[in-house]
């Protein structure tokens, strides 16, 4: 088959944000999406009565909304529109006595009580899916980044696969699940997989062969259209981009810009390598797998597997490697200062050890989990956060 693929500009960028609405007073998830995307269209005076507001958007569970970005030339300019974008939703909330969370899962509410957005292609996941599908209590963040041509895409996908592990690990913020401790650090990670074609992806090495792949999918029912390819990191045809989709829920701008440099750094570096006939960046499948068990577990803890010889190194020491290597790319998009920010990140707390820590000083109380992390994005959405984004913060001056 033949697969459009869009042209983007090089390595611009689109930020996804999945957001949870959440009782400001108990943390108890609260289905209000649809009175918030109803407050959010109005508000927007290009919406006409019919239309959905063009950066926030319905997600499966009725206690969820996603907040995205236009494309975007740089990692500043993408975290300035979430910023703003969220100041909206975050205003229609307010009367509704509801705050914003955003952490890999949600730490204490029973997953199969949920109810779900009232359309067919939730019902029909659902419907297919059963008990796995009830699950989906998740949230993440989503980098796009910009392809000129399609035959980048696949080697760009790889490239980011070799990294699974740095992005999860450095992302980790969903310890807890219906009101237990999992042992790891990332729940949401090895819950998505469950679904069909979600994971990590196969190791297809070029355009021809996604676009196999594709068409199998469709010829035997598996997916109905490209958009159901939910791979860890996947080419989207429609947008022109390879995406980004490790990364459990953030609770900050700052640190979703931090994640979308990297991952910016790395596509770039990637693309430029292709153009200068060097060799890009390429993971066994077993260890990728092995990579992406360890980082889910242990998170910033994880002995990772570097190549194909087997090599490990704690995974903190080789993304500090990483950075050195990425600086000069970063220099060149301009994103200096939030790749830079991934150091404060390894130097505060990642969410899952910060989640572990509030519930110890709390008794276990997982409501002052849910609140904690309310407070650090309600600041950061209104610009309030100062020092590491992911240590201990404080209020303006």
């Amino acid at each position: 088959m033949d697969l459009p693929f869009a042209r983007s500009g090089r390595s611009t960028l689109g930020l996804e944000w999945e957001l949870a609405l959440v009782d400001a007073h108990t943390g108890d998830l609260r289905s209000v999406a649809d009175r918030v995307l109803e407050a959010c269209r109005e508000a927007e005076p290009s919406c006409g009565p019919e239309d959905e507001h063009p950066f926030v958007k319905q997600e499966l569970l009725t206690n969820t909304v996603e907040v995205i970005t236009d494309v975007c030339r740089s990692v500043g300019e993408g975290v300035d529109q979430l910023r703003e974008v969220s100041r909206l939703v975050l205003e229609t909330c307010r009367p509704l006595e509801v705050d914003l969370y955003s952490q890999g899962s949600h730490p204490f509410a029973p997953p199969r009580e949920q109810p779900v957005t009232d359309k067919e292609r939730y019902a029909e996941l659902i419907r297919r899916t059963q008990w796995w599908g009830r699950q989906m209590v998740i949230y993440g963040v989503h980098v796009h980044v910009g392809l000129e041509r399609r035959e980048y895409a696949v080697p760009a996908m790889h490239a980011l696969t070799v990294y699974h592990p740095h992005f999860q690990a450095l992302t980790a913020s969903s310890p807890f699940w219906s009101g237990e401790d999992t042992g790891y650090a990332s729940q949401r990670a090895l819950m998505f997989q469950q679904l069909p074609t979600a994971g990590l992806p196969f190791g297809i090495s070029d355009w021809a062969g996604f676009e196999t792949y594709v068409r199998d999918m469709l010829r035997t029912g598996v997916i109905d259209d490209v958009t159901e390819v939910r791979w860890d990191v996947r080419p989207v045809p429609r947008l022109g981009t390879v995406e980004m989709r490790i990364a459990d829920g953030l609770a900050t701008v700052e640190e979703i810009g931090a994640v979308a440099a990297l991952t910016q750094c790395l596509v770039h570096r990637t693309v430029e390598d292709l153009e200068a006939g060097r060799e890009t960046p390429r993971m066994p499948q077993w260890y990728a797998q092995e990579n992406k068990w360890r980082a889910a577990r242990y998170g910033m803890d994880a002995i990772i597997i570097l190549n194909a010889d087997g090599d490990e190194m704690l995974v903190t020491d080789h993304l500090d490697q990483l950075l050195e290597e990425l600086a000069p790319t970063a220099e060149r998009l301009g994103c200096e200062a939030e790749l830079a920010s991934v150091r404060d990140m390894m130097g505060g707390e990642v969410g899952y050890q910060r989640q572990r820590r509030v519930a110890e000083a709390h008794d276990g109380d997982l409501r002052e989990v849910v609140l904690d992390s309310t407070e650090r994005t309600r600041r950061s959405i209104l610009g309030e956060l100062v020092g590491p984004p992911a240590g201990d913060f404080r209020l303006r001056p």
